[in-house]
């Protein structure tokens, strides 16, 4: 084998040279041909041969990554060294009470609290908290700051004493935009710098982020994915990540959308195709002779719905579109040193040399049609023509509605009625052209003297200022305007559920006659009861499909042939007098959009407005805890903390807490959104003096475990089979067959020293990187998990908080084994784990009749063995570091 160090060649740019690591010199070592690897296993090469000269990582781990075939490998474990952590507030406020805990751990043991200190880069990006309260109205963005800051001034109090405390920690304040596009616009930098021993090392930019949407970053070719606070706080601590040698599908772009076609209807096609291939937990990266002819924002667009698509990454090579993006959004210095770099080290895309895959799925942009994705899953898409049929045989030729008064308008709310019309989330936003084509349809619509009906709550959230800036240039904010999508803020609003409350004549409308009500926004995610708990039918749709609807004011349309309204003369206006040609469209991005436009933007990033410069925070380097506080508590992880490591412990005589089917999300297990004030979380809240329209949302009080823990398994719509078919929170409690809150049951089985475990089906944990998912179910005595199949996130979730995840083997699950969910279960062979090894479980009905079968462990790693066994991550690297 030769020496990695003849792989250190320098790159020089302007006049200064940078170490690089030529990952092509290692031909001709390994079997393997590092020439033909995927790109992002190039990345991992790269990551792997650096970090073993900086004496960080054992070299086995590129042995492994380079035992990767095209044609079939082993699934080995391999670590990587992300460049920085990217955070939003809803997980990034939990994450930071746990280091705020680690410290406190530390001088109780003894030692100084800075040895708890990030080792890397962390950008947090504060995005989730606004809420969508004031809309259709001037002046709705300053009224839904302002009470943004109101309810959540002690968070923030908290991130700017964390800010002032942590060593490389930034914080980006509120009303500043989402942290992906954020991270797109500003912080990517396609290639990046560090000093090591005195020596400048040039390489490619990579991260994790605490928000499953992290990979729209790999449209820049940028290795990035989502994981769970749990985990980017190891990585932060300077924990190398662990992770299975993955599978990498490439997938082939060809041909050309068709006139009409969005970057939305383009990701869409692809969320319900891959879902149908099965890439989960696989990287998928894009390829082909229509490569270059996505811009970079419809890159972003596809990247950015990676997690709805199951796959881990959705990358795009390095080429001169992404050398364009950097130049058009500012960054000319970055874009030189991207150019030098991955040139000189040959991670410049290269249409002529087509890597290796374990499988390439063909994609013809030709074949994709306008189109949404609902009414509950983002991989369910429906050709638009099809919507009509849709909704009809969901109302089931039953479709009920009543009149209302709005304003002093009389109006008819029913069944496929739109309440929420929303242009919102990071998946469009980014991209101007359905942004500037949402503009001009409002334009047209306005001219043709059409409005919206009064009970449709229109917002605007774009992801960035910079979007602002572009539609008043272009003279379309007014427009927009006009037809009720005023600016309501810069966050992520109504995909996360904080689309705020709806007018109080359409709430009692759709509650009283039990409506099925739609809300369509250009988000990512539709999960039941996400964006709004009274609306149950949602819609991903383009920014411009958005506005269409919301003049229509129903689902149950067909836009092909049906008008939209009519103009005060009576004359019908149907689709395609509104939609605009992709040439105007084009037109108004060349005239409107600089670079200027977005170092305008970001010029002042971190400095805040006068909200955040008026709150005032704590100094020092232990957090000082208030215990009446219902935001931030002190969490539990390190009550019980020794340098020690556990004993092996056992699973026996344990109870089913929850039995639940497929596709469960992390909205199911830890809701986001309102807090129902007859639920455990509303009652605990009610009865710290804290009134209902004060709850603010579960994912604001994301700080405070005793809120967290009530309200885990506390989606109102979740369905458990130990309910008697009843939705929501409850379950039964086991021998007394009581019905109970699942709170409620998990302490009284605590009470009686019961571990618990949950039953699923397949795709356990889809959605959102929710930390508090797999916190929750440890903090109600969950011990393990039995499902048919795992969402990677919540997978290495679980593991990181030391619940034990186990897969029936094939063909097995609950219903072919018998399983109803009242036998209790143990566990053999708990103290000999293996990764990827199987244990035995023993499940004793009411009968006395047992059930023996066996389950695989999905501990994918030596490391996550290692993890599983010091119960979780966090008083595993705590230990590690003060044991240095």
């Amino acid at each position: 084998m030769i020496s990695l160090d003849s792989l250190i060649q320098d790159v020089v740019v302007d006049g200064r040279p940078y170490a690089a690591v030529h990952v092509d010199g290692l031909a001709g070592v390994y079997s393997a041909t590092p020439s033909r690897l995927p790109y992002s296993l190039k990345i991992l090469a790269e990551n792997m041969v650096r970090n073993i000269l900086w004496g960080r990582l054992a070299p086995e781990n590129l042995t492994r990554l380079l035992s990767w075939r095209a044609e079939g490998f082993s699934a080995v474990g391999i670590s990587f060294y992300p460049a920085r952590v990217l955070m939003q507030d809803f997980t990034g406020v939990p994450a930071l009470c746990d280091l705020a805990a680690m410290r406190d751990a530390a001088v109780k043991a003894g030692f100084p609290a800075e040895r708890v200190n990030p080792e890397v880069p962390v950008d947090l990006i504060i995005d989730h908290s606004v809420q969508v309260d004031f809309f259709g109205m001037k002046g709705a963005l300053e009224k839904n700051v302002g009470l943004e800051f109101d309810r959540n001034r002690e968070r923030y109090a908290f991130l700017k004493w964390a800010q002032k405390s942590f060593d490389n920690l930034k914080i980006v304040p509120p009303n500043s935009g989402i942290c992906h596009q954020i991270n797109l616009e500003k912080l990517g930098t396609v290639a990046a710098t560090a000093t090591r021993d005195g020596r400048a090392w040039a390489f490619l930019d990579s991260l994790v982020g605490t928000d499953s949407h992290t990979p729209m970053i790999n449209a820049l070719g940028t290795l990035g994915w989502g994981v769970g606070g749990i985990e980017a706080e190891a990585v932060m601590m300077g924990q190398p990540l662990s992770m299975r040698l993955p599978s990498v599908t490439g997938v082939r772009i060809c041909g050309a959308p068709a006139k009409g076609v969005t970057a939305t209807d383009v990701v869409l096609f692809i969320t319900e195709r891959l879902r149908r291939e099965v890439v989960v937990e696989q990287f998928v990266e894009y390829f082909g002779p229509s490569l270059s002819e996505l811009s970079l924002p419809d890159r972003a667009t596809i990247a950015n719905m990676t997690p709805e698509n199951g796959a881990t990454v959705g990358l795009f090579p390095v080429d001169e579109v992404t050398l364009g993006y950097l130049k058009a959004t500012g960054r000319d210095d970055a874009a030189r040193f991207a150019e030098a770099y991955t040139k000189e080290t040959a991670l410049f895309h290269d249409p002529a040399s087509e890597p290796s895959y374990n499988r390439i799925i063909e994609l013809d942009l030709s074949a994709i049609t306008p189109s949404v994705a609902g009414p509950s899953r983002p991989q369910d898409r429906i050709p638009l023509p099809k919507l009509k049929p849709a909704m009809e045989a969901a109302f089931d030729g039953r479709k009920k509605g009543r009149s209302i008064s709005m304003g002093g308008t009389l109006c008819r709310v029913e069944d496929g009625s739109v309440v929420i019309a929303a242009i919102t989330s990071c998946t469009n936003t980014s991209n101007p052209h359905v942004m500037l084509g949402a503009g001009l349809i409002a334009k047209n619509a306005a001219a043709f003297g059409l409005s919206v009906p009064p009970f449709v709550k229109t917002s605007l959230a774009p992801g960035s200022r910079a979007v602002v800036k572009y539609l008043e240039d272009a003279g379309l904010l007014a427009p927009l305007e006009q037809l009720g999508f005023h600016l309501a803020g810069f966050g992520c609003t109504t995909c996360i559920g904080n689309s705020g409350p709806l007018p109080p004549e359409v709430a009692h409308v759709v509650e009283e006659e039990n409506l099925n009500v739609a809300a369509v926004l250009s988000g990512n995610r539709n999960f039941e009861a996400r964006v709004h708990q009274k609306v149950r039918s949602n819609f991903l749709a383009s920014p411009m499909l958005v506005v269409l609807f919301a003049l229509a004011g129903r689902t149950d349309i067909d836009f092909m042939h049906e008008h939209i309204g009519c103009t005060p003369e009576g004359k019908e206006i149907f689709m395609a007098d509104l939609w605009p040609s992709r040439e105007e469209i084009e037109a108004v991005v060349n005239r409107c959009i600089t670079p200027d436009t977005f170092t305008a933007t970001y010029a002042s990033l971190y400095d805040g407005d006068e909200h955040w410069q008026a709150i005032a925070s704590g100094a020092g380097l232990t957090f000082d805890w208030d215990t009446d506080s219902t935001y931030i508590r002190k969490p539990p992880f390190f009550d019980d903390f020794s340098l020690a490591l556990p004993t092996p412990d056992t699973i026996t005589g344990a109870r089913v807490l929850a039995k639940l089917g497929d596709s469960v999300t992390t909205d199911h297990i830890s809701p986001a959104g309102a807090i129902p004030p007859a639920y455990p979380a509303g009652a605990y809240l009610t009865g710290k003096g804290v009134p209902p329209d004060q709850y603010n949302s579960y994912g604001s009080r994301r700080g405070n475990h005793e809120v967290m823990m009530r309200g885990t398994f506390g989606n109102i719509r979740i369905k458990n089979e130990l309910a008697h078919g009843r939705e929501g929170a409850y379950t039964t409690l086991f021998p007394e067959h009581d019905e109970a809150f699942i709170f409620d049951a998990a302490q009284a089985y605590e009470k009686r020293h019961t571990p618990l475990v949950i039953l699923a089906g397949t795709e356990y944990g889809t959605g959102s990187s929710r930390d508090w998912a797999a916190k929750g179910s440890l903090l109600l005595g969950v011990r393990a998990v039995i499902a048919q199949s795992f969402e990677r996130i919540h997978r290495s979730n679980l593991v990181g908080m030391g619940v034990l995840p186990l897969e029936f083997l094939a063909d097995e699950s609950a219903r072919t084994l018998n399983l109803n969910g009242t036998e209790s279960f143990s566990l053999s062979g708990l103290d000999t784990l293996e990764a990827g090894g199987t244990l035995s479980v023993r499940a004793q009905k009411e009968s006395g009749q047992a059930i023996l079968f066996g389950v695989k462990v999905r501990l994918d790693t030596a490391k996550e063995v290692e993890t599983y066994r010091h119960g979780g991550i966090l008083p595993m690297v705590l230990r590690e570091l003060l044991q240095k």
